[in-house]
């Protein structure tokens, strides 16, 4: 039988356009080692990691007249050189500089007629460092055959390569048209609503929409008021064009634990508070009129357990296994800690709930987990009405040891979400080895100051703090 890809993958793909490209990804900072660490040992490290993926060495191949969903095929003619790619800054690179590139490599849709993964090895970074900016297709993470490139190269350790099984790989023969189409009417024939959810996947399905919804703001009821009364009318939901902006804001644990000892709560509620703060601020600068009422509705997916085996193991709280919560972020709110206490007043109740699974449960996740978690959320947030919600915002704890790739030491991970149509703004937030890193995406045209949002995230973060004095 062919290997198919699932209704959700599938629509995935179909949603795709050249001005909302549906790939993840991140950028992770290395310190460069005393013994080394170039272009040519990460497309090592990289082709080595593959054997335990092969979905990474696939490609996508749609069925003629689209009588069933596309199936994955082996790509016969894989050049891991194709996938990754070799860049530069001019020495000594900036933040600004590298953030300019990952923005133009954002926007850039991934090949689909190759694996659904790019990877982008800089160098000429300040300090000695280099940077591996990663793209995968949402399509292709599931959490349970598939992670993300960025989880798949890292170890917490540093050393060399471990042997794998596969070092020569051979791919399979290639379908042809008249095979996929024999296949497909043969699955048809044995289902017959495998044609209909076929259907379905291309064209978006209202009612899978609408189960998700009443998940994501606790229950039938409250499904119903979200789809009477849709998300505040906001500069942050236009439409989108094809250029990118990137900014990456670099803040502490201790802030939040600090925060945290005064004020309670979660660090995800100090993390939502201050990009409320942070737009608050954006908002007032683009003359926006807010009152005390005002709010931007976030789509917030979080990682749950499975509610039957309680399993805490990398599939069992990965695979299909991200809920999305929608929080009304109080923008029009002038205290910083009431809007954390609304925030987490908010939070409380999905947290309540018994499914949410709590950070330090993540830390115990095996290798780099955020990635992957990272690929989930956007997967869950675009199968949602856009007009629902203004913002995703996703949250994933990191390790607080190092992580390495080879023997180059990780400093920093920024995450990059995808913008849906729509929707002008996407934040990523990971912790790691005492950092908290936030990764904005945002359209070019739409969210230019972005370096606002950006600077604010600080301020807000810092006037929070200043509470706890």
């Amino acid at each position: 039988m062919p290997d198919r890809l699932s209704a959700l993958d599938a629509s995935l793909l179909y949603m795709e356009d050249r001005s909302t490209p549906m790939h993840v990804g991140g950028v992770a900072v290395f310190e460069r080692p005393d013994v080394g660490f170039d272009f040519e040992l990460m497309c090592k490290l990289i082709n080595h990691r593959l054997g335990y993926l092969p979905r990474y060495r696939q490609r996508v191949m749609r069925v003629p007249g689209h009588l069933a969903r596309p199936v994955w095929a082996d790509d016969v003619d894989f050049d891991l050189n194709y996938h990754v790619r070799r860049s530069a800054l001019p020495a000594p690179g900036t933040d600004d500089q590298l953030f300019e590139l990952v923005a133009r490599l954002l926007a850039r849709p991934l090949d689909q007629g190759r694996p659904l993964w790019e990877a982008y090895f800089v160098e000429g970074l300040a300090g000695d460092r280099v940077a591996l900016v990663t793209k995968t297709h949402q399509a292709l993470v599931d959490g349970i055959g598939t992670i993300e490139l960025g989880q798949l190269i890292l170890d917490p350790a540093p050393g060399e390569l471990d042997p794998v099984d596969d070092e020569m790989w051979l791919p399979g023969k290639t379908p042809s048209k008249a095979e996929l189409m024999f296949d497909a009417v043969a699955e048809t024939v044995q289902q017959p609503t495998m044609l209909v959810e076929s259907a379905k996947a291309a064209a978006g399905d209202a009612a899978a929409t609408a189960v998700k919804l009443a998940d994501a703001v606790g229950g039938v009821a409250s499904a119903m008021r979200a789809a009477l009364k849709p998300a505040p009318s906001s500069p942050l939901n236009v439409e989108v064009s094809g250029g990118r902006v990137f900014a990456g804001v670099r803040t502490t644990l201790d802030d939040y634990r600090q925060i945290r000892a005064t004020h309670g709560g979660t660090v995800n509620d100090i993390v939502l508070a201050a990009i409320t703060g942070a737009l608050r601020e954006w908002l007032l600068s683009r003359k926006v009129p807010l009152d005390q009422t005002s709010t931007v509705r976030a789509l917030v997916p979080l990682a749950v357990a499975d509610a039957s085996t309680r399993s805490y193991s990398s599939a069992g709280i990965v695979g299909n296994e991200v809920a999305a919560y929608l929080v009304d972020l109080p923008v029009g709110e002038t205290d910083p800690v009431m809007r954390l206490q609304h925030i987490s007043h908010a939070m409380a109740s999905h947290v309540d709930s018994g499914r949410s699974v709590a950070a330090q449960t993540l830390l115990r996740v095996g290798g780099f987990a955020p990635p992957t978690l990272h690929s989930l959320g956007a997967r869950t947030a675009g199968t949602f009405s856009n007009r629902i919600f203004n913002v995703i915002v996703t949250n994933s704890p990191g390790p607080q040891i190092p992580m390495f790739a080879a023997h180059a030491k990780m400093v920093e991970m920024f995450p990059i979400m995808p913008l849906v149509r729509n929707h002008a703004l996407a934040i990523g937030v990971t912790s790691y080895y005492g950092g908290v890193y936030f990764g904005l995406n945002g359209d070019r045209k739409a969210v230019s100051d972005i370096d606002v949002i950006a600077a604010m995230v600080h301020e807000s973060l810092a006037e929070l703090k200043g509470t706890t004095r």
